[in-house]
């Protein structure tokens, strides 16, 4: 197994030089780089940004002498950027060059604005073209199955990575029309897939013969993995690897090595925390809590301590590839993607997409929680692409199944939820690479 190549793509990126200096002091090097950028953001931020200079006026860089002390500065918000997005920029507009607006959920309605610079982008061009070393080498073909036909987006920068290490690479775009993709895939002699998860999975189902014949790595992103869907596409001659990232990071933030057994992260680029999402504490490694990152190297629009919604840790051993770098486990998912039933109970998209994918007759699937508050009774309505002919057999089994999650279970018990399920019409459209999969409630 060989390890990770954003070991010595990190390590050049601080300037260690091992020859020099004894390889256990690797991890308090880059502490050490992480600490001394974490302070000159604040400073940087402080300086430039009109948001960061009211909202840290009482932060001192120099009294952040510890990773201690920099838990103490306030965590930056979805709402914070939703409200003030161009506060955020540390750079005149001349110098932007790509702007994503980000549709979000709350109370304004505003979306959410993301800056980059040239600058910016570079560094996620970069990540990706060493991140992808994990999965692909020269010569290989892939196929990208996400937004990518606009400069700058995703796509188009994993394209440039792509290119610079020889892997010839094809955009498609986000699957409108899944038999295309399969003969793409035949006519480009396509060996590596980057895709949305349940897109990828839906692709297997409706053409396996072609997707076993030419596909040996695939790279699942923007979205939460269900383990049940890595298990499926996962075979002998194919390992599915996973990615971490978001547009606030500036698209990338981690990805798996040949381990496969979570991400190892931008450490040189972006610096991680786990909080409990309640009291803020930043918790130790092995515990579950929220996401939250801070920009070590950006320009356009830095963020300091910003709080992602999304569920994780970092293991607290060492990765058997044999890095020093952390390893964060998969994300397990959105903290609002769970709907509160009954008594601080809660039913997540992760427990249904674990027993519902595992259904090979599945294609997709969404799913529309009604609440009715006269009762305090709940409907869940399971819409399911699927072959019409089967429908009723699989409804009996996925009633079974669903029974196995505790809180389905109670409260079918309770009397006070009914599952609901119904054939799709039409394809599912899963969404466009930045919306998430989610549980809609009405």
């Amino acid at each position: 197994m060989k390890k990770t190549p954003l070991e010595g793509w990190i390590l050049e990126k601080i300037e260690y030089n091992l020859k020099e200096r004894r390889k256990e002091d690797l991890i308090e090097y880059i502490e050490k780089y992480q600490l001394k950028k974490l302070k000159e953001n604040i400073d940087y931020v402080k300086k430039n940004s009109a948001f960061y200079r009211e909202y840290l006026k009482e932060v001192c860089s120099e009294e952040i002498k510890s990773f201690k002390n920099f838990a103490k500065v306030p965590f930056t918000t979805s709402q914070h950027i939703k409200d003030n997005s161009s506060h955020f920029l540390c750079v005149s507009q001349q110098h932007i060059s790509r702007i994503v607006s980000l549709d979000t959920s709350g109370t304004s309605g505003n979306p959410k604005r993301i800056y980059f610079t040239e600058e910016d982008q570079e560094l996620t061009v970069d990540f990706f073209q060493n991140g992808m070393t994990c999965l692909v080498e020269q010569g290989d073909r892939v196929l990208i199955l996400l937004p990518g036909h606009t400069p700058g987006s995703v796509g188009d920068l994993l394209k440039r990575g792509l290119e610079r290490i020889k892997v010839e690479a094809h955009i498609y775009g986000v699957i409108k029309d899944f038999e295309e993709v399969c003969e793409v895939i035949k006519e480009k002699n396509i060996n590596c897939i980057v895709g949305i998860p349940i897109q990828v999975l839906s692709l297997k189902r409706k053409f396996n013969e072609t997707f076993e014949k030419y596909i040996k790595t695939i790279l699942l992103s923007t979205d939460y993995v269900p383990e049940t869907i890595i298990r499926e596409l996962t075979s002998k001659q194919c390992k599915v690897f996973t990615h971490y990232g978001m547009t606030e990071m500036g698209l990338g933030g981690g990805v798996e090595c040949e381990e496969l057994n979570g991400y190892h992260m931008r450490e040189a680029d972006l610096y991680f925390e786990i909080i409990n999402p309640k009291t803020g504490e930043v918790l130790k490694d092995g515990q579950y809590g929220e996401i939250v990152f801070t920009t070590l190297t950006r320009k356009g629009m830095p963020l300091i301590r910003y709080r992602t919604g999304d569920i994780g840790r970092f293991i607290d051993k060492p990765c058997k590839c044999g890095t020093v770098l952390k390893t964060m486990e998969r994300v397990l998912g959105r903290i609002e993607n769970s709907i509160n039933l009954f008594e601080d109970k809660f039913l997540n998209m992760r427990d249904l997409d674990e027993v519902i994918l595992k259904r090979k007759e599945i294609v997709n699937y969404k799913v529309d929680v009604v609440r009715n508050t006269k009762k305090d009774y709940y409907s869940i309505i399971i819409k399911l692409e699927i072959n019409k002919e089967i429908f009723e057999e699989i409804k009996v089994y996925l009633n079974k199944d669903l029974y196995e999650i505790p809180i389905i279970c109670e409260g079918i018990k309770r009397g006070i939820l009914k599952l609901i399920f119904e054939e799709s019409e039409e394809e599912i459209v899963t969404g466009n690479g930045t919306v998430k999969r989610k549980i809609k409630v009405t």
